[in-house]
């Protein structure tokens, strides 16, 4: 059933651009700088993803910048102008500005377009977590809901896509401030691998240590199986250039449940910039966060 209301998201969802051709939705992109040159975003340098991870490894220290509520305004006016109404699913504020530039935006044009609606959903996600709530959100969409209808849904939905990730070295979260400076080498030195999970305010948070690689990509498997929802099968896993290890995570769960679909992808620039190379993240939809 066509949908009769546009759905815009940011590039936190780390989704591939076939996906939004196929789904007819619009990515406004967020963008970092990175040894002096400014990426992505509405006018910056573009860059690969391998590109991307070959320079951090090399030593490159990217800070990244929010989508502005300009930029926001610009894309939601550019459907209110077409007789439209608007959804936007939107990165995490509590990691990001980008909701709040969108909930500006929503304010500044309900007064311009009193007879449209434009709705503005706080994912509370990241990364390919932001991208599974933007599926779920699709599939609502095209059952004819309305963009009041859908958007409730997003709300009720959020809380349900389940993170759960491990980083191969801390020194990345240490400098955003997630783990302290001692942590971080305490960690590095001992081989400490830390879980972690995105908690219900959209917030970083350990949930346990692991001594190595392997255990802390077991310890992802067995927190879906304790958490998961049975009967949802959708599953994304998202890594920052490490696809053998996302391939391992993916065979340990295909091995344990082979009804599973698990779409795998790379964790965009702007989030690996704060997470790091080495990164494997495994999103599903469950109960509800911790």
């Amino acid at each position: 059933m066509e949908r009769t209301f546009d759905i815009i998201t940011d590039s936190g969802c780390d989704m591939p651009q076939a996906f939004f051709k196929e789904y007819g939705v619009t990515c406004v992109k967020l963008g970092f700088t990175m040894n002096n040159v400014n990426y992505e975003g509405e006018n910056g340098e573009k860059i690969d993803e391998k590109t991307f991870y070959q320079k951090l490894r090399a030593g490159a220290m990217p800070t990244t910048y929010q989508v502005t509520g300009e930029t926001a305004k610009t894309y939601i006016e550019k459907s209110l102008k077409k007789g439209r109404d608007v959804l936007v699913i939107a990165f995490s504020s509590a990691l990001s500005g980008t909701a709040n530039s969108f909930f500006v935006a929503q304010r500044e044009l309900g007064k311009k377009y009193p007879k449209n609606t434009v709705c503005v959903v706080d994912s509370v996600c990241a990364s390919m977590g932001q991208g599974l709530l933007l599926w779920y959100v699709l599939q609502k969409a095209e059952t004819g809901a309305t963009v009041q209808q859908t958007a409730t849904y997003a709300e009720q939905c959020k809380g349900k896509i389940l993170h759960h990730f491990t980083v191969d070295n801390l020194f990345h979260l240490k400098r955003g401030g997630r783990v302290s400076t001692a942590t971080a080498f305490v960690g590095s030195i001992l081989k400490i691998k830390p879980v972690l999970h995105v908690d219900e305010h959209g917030r970083l948070v350990s949930v346990g240590k692991t001594m190595g690689r392997k255990k802390a990509l077991h310890a992802l498997v067995e927190r879906f199986f304790t958490y998961r929802d049975e009967k949802e099968t959708q599953v994304f896993i998202s890594h920052g250039d490490c696809l053998t290890d996302a391939e391992y995570v993916r065979d340990l769960l295909l091995g344990r449940a082979p009804e599973l679909q698990i779409t795998i992808g790379y964790i965009g620039a702007v989030i690996g910039s704060h997470s790091g190379a080495g990164t494997v993240a495994l999103f599903h939809k469950g109960k509800k966060r911790e």
